[in-house]
């Protein structure tokens, strides 16, 4: 297959909207609705962030979500995508049309659609490389800057299964862990399922918001030091998985890596606190369970947390990609 016939019979069915243009040119136009356009880029790499022999519908959806992921958590409303694909040597069409069909499954799912893109061969040894740029609509955007002093710090969902998960996926020793528990920490992993509608409830209610992808810890430094305040974290009220339960009861080191391992793709904002019941609620109106785990105070940028009120230290466990 050509590269124009995968653009024509494997990607333009993709490109429902009038700005696509049917991939038929080499840009997409977007026409302003008022809000301000707010615009985020990610790539995944074969080996990286993925493992090169997992199905393409999951490597698809992974590589689609950790954008609106971000999107979400700036108070945006998705509505398209931009794809570069640089295929490894030896890709097939099998491989493309199960990807696409992953891509097409999560554009019913989130109401977006293909813009435009490109396609070619990874360099020769090279593997698979997505790069996804994705676009939303958004009336407030909410930085990570604006975090204040008294805030209240909110997650949703849960932490720490696809780090855990991709110790499973990749076989690595958690003999005593149900087979239940596994699956369900290796479909985090390949599948994550990012809050993509409480953008609704970031834009109403949030003062500061990012989403977690290097880890609930890690990503907490990062809003800390851009804010330039401090930030206190409760463990006991961390939200935890039965399945990341399960396996932190069975190995306790587990949890630290939970923490700081990453790909959690929730979203992690500090919320007033005559606001922090109302974005709890409006979380859950949307499907999404959020908890408050700790406090934005004034202070030099760090993160400290506590286990029954006692200051403990975490080991990072985050995957450094330049360390």
């Amino acid at each position: 297959m050509t590269e124009d016939e995968l653009i024509a019979e494997v990607f333009r069915p993709l490109a429902t909207g009038p700005g696509a243009d049917d991939l038929g040119d080499d840009a997409a136009t977007i026409a302003p609705d008022g809000r301000e356009l707010v615009v985020t880029c990610d790539a995944l790499a074969a080996g990286v962030h993925f493992v090169a022999d997992d199905p393409p519908e999951a490597i698809a959806a992974k590589a689609l979500r950790v954008n609106l992921s971000d999107l979400a958590a700036k108070g945006a409303e998705p509505f398209g995508y931009v794809l570069a694909l640089a295929l490894a040597p030896g890709w097939t069409v099998d491989w493309a049309r199960r990807f696409a069909d992953g891509l097409a499954a999560d554009q019913s799912r989130y109401g977006i659609a293909l813009l435009g893109g490109d396609t070619l061969r990874a360099s020769p040894g090279g593997g698979t490389m997505i790069t996804i740029t994705a676009f939303g609509h958004a009336e407030r955007i909410v930085r990570r800057r604006t975090a204040s002093p008294g805030d209240i710090i909110i997650v949703t969902g849960t932490i720490g299964d696809a780090a855990l998960g991709l110790k499973c996926h990749l076989g690595d020793a958690m003999p005593a862990l149900s087979a239940p528990s596994k699956a369900a920490l290796i479909e985090a992993y390949l599948r994550p399922t990012p809050p993509v509608t409480c953008w609704r409830a970031v834009a109403a209610h949030a003062s500061a918001s990012m989403d977690i992808s290097d880890g609930l810890l890690t990503d907490l430094a990062k809003l800390t030091r851009t804010a330039d305040v401090s930030a206190a974290v409760d463990l006991a009220n961390v939200p935890f998985s039965l399945a990341v339960q399960d396996a932190i009861g069975l190995a306790p080191p587990l949890r630290d890596l939970a923490l700081t391992g990453g790909d959690d793709y929730q979203i992690l904002a500090t919320v007033p606190p005559t606001e922090a019941d109302a974005y709890i609620a409006s979380c859950a109106a949307l499907g999404t369970n959020a908890v408050a785990i700790g406090k934005v105070s004034a202070g030099p940028p760090a993160v400290r947390t506590f286990e029954r009120g006692v200051e403990t230290t975490i080991t990072n466990g985050r995957f450094n990609h330049f360390g």
